[in-house]
């Protein structure tokens, strides 16, 4: 764990650890991290950053000048020196339940469970909450981008080129690494190519060209150190005349790409001066300012365009820049093995308390039918398939990290049985998912309970 990702939280995390630590109060606790309510024009979304989440969890330690950077603060003046040197030799010790990278989840759906002394739980709250706020909130954008990229049938890659435009360069390398799961080919984020082994990408700058005396020289200039890699970057001056000079070369080149401009009337033009010069081969990229509405439009019209490059829609999810995440305490467990279910219960933010199992359940086609939340305990549904697993017991990972082809073929796959309507860009319908009868009755029993202790 990188130096300093201890303090990476909100401050109330803290003074509320350290009160715990003081009131001789840490049960084991349960709390799940969910989406409250999707974003607009959302039925669905894809989960990742999970591995980053185990990550962090299994090497999570607090060094010496963090620990006295804590003490100094005005606010814990009061507390003993045993929780500061609680701190420094904390390590998680809880069990930690994930839905698998590449799954799609839906509202109020627990997406992380975790099972450990409520001092460590709560520790964890924001860097969780952060984690899969970035990573699932662009897979679930670049899913709805290569969608649409894919409308009429025809598989056409979609490229990241967002990391100019996201917010701080290493959001840009977690985006990177979500718009991969969500399906994009690849992205022009180097450190992301590195760290996750996802196929890096890239075209050149107006600045090259504009660096030369003229276009022609800078096209050939690049062409003969990047023989087999050279996409032109045609918008620069005239976009026909470039690929006229282009189309003119002798030696091949792979692509150029559009980046202004009527992009559905520029297309048709360039294939064709492309085509007639024999130039099939070359492929039309298109970028600048797209998501998934325009790329579905262009599709739909039948522009020429064999890849688009996506940059600040897709990083910073543009339509829906942010997710409703919540982390929320759900029960508390005595070391006698008493549950006690705890829940929020005021208006439009009430929970549904006690640790919980989601169960996908398939019609005959092999179709999403619905989901149903239970309680962990109880019996599964005939012919459903739990989603939450244990990924850490007892604080170690219980296998090898999720590798990220296997998260972007998850995504694929669990998207791939989705029936259409709930998948449409535009007002998608709102998929079921269901409370058992169990979890239902503890949820109202808890409401009776909170009701007593507001009238004292």
């Amino acid at each position: 764990m990188n130096a300093g990702f201890a303090l990476m939280t909100d401050f109330y995390e803290f003074t509320m650890a350290a009160g715990y630590f003081e009131n001789r109060f840490n049960p084991k606790a349960t709390f799940e991290l969910y989406c409250h309510t999707l974003p607009h024009q959302r039925s669905y979304l894809l989960v990742c950053g999970l591995r980053d989440i185990i990550q962090y969890i299994t090497r999570l330690k607090f060094s010496t000048a963090e620990v006295k950077y804590l003490k100094s603060l005005p606010v814990f003046q009061n507390v003993s020196k045993g929780f500061f040197e609680y701190l420094r030799a904390f390590k998680f010790s809880g069990d930690v339940w994930a839905m698998p990278e590449g799954e799609v989840c839906f509202a109020n759906e627990p997406i992380l469970q975790i099972e450990a002394p409520i001092i460590e739980a709560q520790i964890l709250e924001t860097y969780l909450l952060s984690m899969i706020n970035i990573q699932t909130l662009v897979a679930s954008k670049a899913a709805r981008i290569v969608r649409a990229a894919q409308y009429d049938g025809t598989a056409r890659p979609v490229i990241d080129f967002g990391s100019r435009r996201a917010h701080g360069p290493e959001a840009g390398v977690l985006a990177a690494r979500g718009a991969y799961v969500g399906g994009c080919l690849g992205t022009s984020n180097v450190l992301a190519g590195h760290r996750y082994n996802i196929p890096v990408l890239g075209t050149m700058a107006h600045s090259w060209v504009q660096a030369f005396d003229n276009e022609e020289t800078a096209f050939r200039n690049y062409q003969n150190i990047f023989p087999r890699h050279t996409v032109l970057l045609v918008d620069t001056y005239n976009t026909l005349q470039a690929v006229r000079r282009a189309a003119a070369f002798k030696k091949a080149f792979s692509g150029v790409r559009l980046d202004s401009g009527d992009l559905l009337a520029l297309s048709v033009r360039v294939r064709r001066i492309l085509d007639r010069a024999g130039r099939s081969d070359v492929k039309i990229i298109a970028s600048g300012n797209l998501d998934e509405y325009k790329i579905q439009t262009l599709v739909k019209n039948k522009a020429p365009i064999d890849i688009f490059g996506v940059g600040t829609e897709m990083v910073v999810s543009g339509d829906a820049p942010s997710l409703d995440l919540t982390y929320k305490l759900v029960q508390l467990e005595t070391k006698q093995g008493t549950v006690s279910y705890t829940a929020k219960l005021s208006c439009g933010k009430h929970t549904i308390p006690g640790r919980k199992q989601v169960y996908r359940m398939f019609d005959a086609k092999q179709q999403l039918k619905k989901d149903m939340i239970t309680l962990a305990g109880e019996s599964a549904p005939v012919h459903a398939r739990p989603l939450l697993a244990p990924v850490i017991r007892r604080g170690r990972p219980l296998k090898a990290l999720p590798s990220l082809a296997d998260a972007r073929t998850r995504a694929e796959d669990s998207l791939r049985p989705i029936p259409s309507c709930f998948l449409r860009l535009e007002r998608p319908s709102v998929y079921p998912v269901e409370y058992s009868p169990e979890i239902m009755a503890v949820s109202r029993a808890v409401q009776q309970r909170g009701r007593r202790r507001a009238g004292r």
